[in-house]
């Protein structure tokens, strides 16, 4: 539990889861297929990891994609088209899982099948989607941009709402030719709730279930959580020379050394003082997450993650004056995301834990009272006492307390 990587992982992921034919498949979200650079090389046995490693050792089907982006990014995606038992189709609805920061796919699949959401929406008749978005270690890749430098990293979750989930969602409908049910956890969340709210991808999107759902964080009741967003308020690209934030590497060690040092702040218990104390994790699944996880973000990122604990308000990126604002958005302060224009219509599964210390009841109620002319029943709100953020994607009773009443959610918004 001590372990830098589980550490940061804890603040920041949640701050701010055999190819089928031996062949990948290669595809922009715009149209057809398209040649990588030579640079860029096809998805060897190194690299064929999320299917090889946590899919298809239990028996079930899975296919890795790639998916283009309309900035150039080649993002990584994998599909269980159906379950044990078999019975795959036309006829499946479709479901894209997307993680939160500082992780990757994986984190839907650490624990046994019997307990993890992907495989059990494959085993409950649904066409299991799961994205990776730009910076994690499958989607490393653009068709110009290298990552070892800079340009490669100058984008925030602004970029993921404008780019990653319309690049993923077209593409899996290109795919299915059906309405997607999306799942998000964490920065997942925020990404669906911004998206949604410029009245983006709605016509693709059938119904949302939010897990732990992040929008407003000015209420984070840690003291670590709090000073480090507040160390990265600022020009912190300037003081650290990072463009990518490496949970793995030396300068990101030394910064969590200096936040530990801080008056108040108690790094004893690392995962409860982060993201709440969490009921239900099983150490045998935090050991696993730990042998892959954390991920790479951009040092950008979490700057503007960073923003939203500050400022209560949740807005585009703010570039530090008004000159560089009116240069990227025609005015002085970055736009907000007016989450009172999501549509009153769509389907909504909101989940919520009494102990998280991230996504925090009062944040998540701020985020209610957005929604509060949304109609009835067509949002759902879960609250569950017990449950922190880790819970919910790790959590051993997760499939009991909230994997089935998600798939009854979908099951019941089917057909609209």
């Amino acid at each position: 539990m001590g372990s830098l990587s589980l550490v940061i992982w804890s603040f920041f992921a949640l701050l701010c889861p055999i190819l089928n034919s031996g062949n990948e498949v290669v595809a922009s979200s715009r149209g057809g297929p398209f040649r990588l650079a030579e640079t860029e090389v096809a998805i060897g046995a190194a690299q064929a990891g999320i299917c090889a490693s946590a899919v298809t050792i239990h028996g079930y089907r899975c296919q890795e994609f790639n998916v283009r982006t309309d900035d150039g990014y080649i993002l990584s995606a994998q599909r269980i088209p159906e379950g044990l038992a078999g019975g795959g189709g036309s006829s499946r609805p479709p479901v894209l899982l997307q993680h939160g920061v500082l992780v990757d796919g994986m984190t839907w699949l650490l624990n046994s099948p019997q307990q993890s959401l992907a495989m059990i929406l494959a085993d409950r008749g649904f066409d299991v989607w799961i994205a990776n978005i730009r910076g994690t270690r499958y989607s490393r890749r653009h068709v110009t941009l290298d990552p070892s430098k800079p340009e490669f990293w100058n984008w925030t979750w602004d970029d993921l709402v404008m780019h990653d989930l319309p690049a993923l969602l077209d593409f899996v409908f290109q795919q299915t030719g059906q309405k997607i049910h999306y799942v998000g956890h964490s920065m997942g969340t925020l990404m669906a709730l911004a998206t949604f709210s410029e009245r983006k991808q709605i016509d693709k999107v059938k119904s949302a279930a939010l897990l732990s759902p992040i929008a407003f964080l000015s209420h984070m009741t840690t003291a670590l959580g709090v000073v480090a967003a507040k160390a990265f308020v600022g020009e912190i690209t300037t003081l650290f020379g990072l463009s990518e934030f490496n949970p793995k590497g030396d300068a990101v060690a030394s910064l969590l050394k200096a936040l530990c040092a801080q008056p108040g702040v108690d790094c004893y218990d690392l995962l409860t003082a982060l993201t709440g104390k969490n009921c239900c994790l099983n150490a045998s699944t935090v050991e696993l997450f730990l042998k892959n996880e954390p991920q790479s973000t951009s040092t950008k990122n979490l700057v503007h993650l960073a923003q939203t604990v500050r400022d209560g308000k949740l807005t585009k990126y703010d570039y530090g004056n008004a000159y560089f604002n009116v240069a990227h958005y025609g005015e002085s302060k970055p736009p907000s995301y007016n989450l009172a224009n999501i549509p009153n219509d769509l389907p909504i599964f909101l989940s919520y834990g009494g102990q998280d210390a991230l996504s925090d009841v009062k944040d998540v109620e701020t985020l209610l009272d957005s929604l509060k002319f949304h109609d009835v029943e067509k949002l759902h709100v879960q609250y569950i006492k017990d449950y922190a953020h880790a819970d919910f994607i790790m959590g051993v009773t997760a499939k009991d307390v909230v994997y089935n009443q998600i798939v009854e959610f979908f099951r019941s918004n089917q057909l609209n």
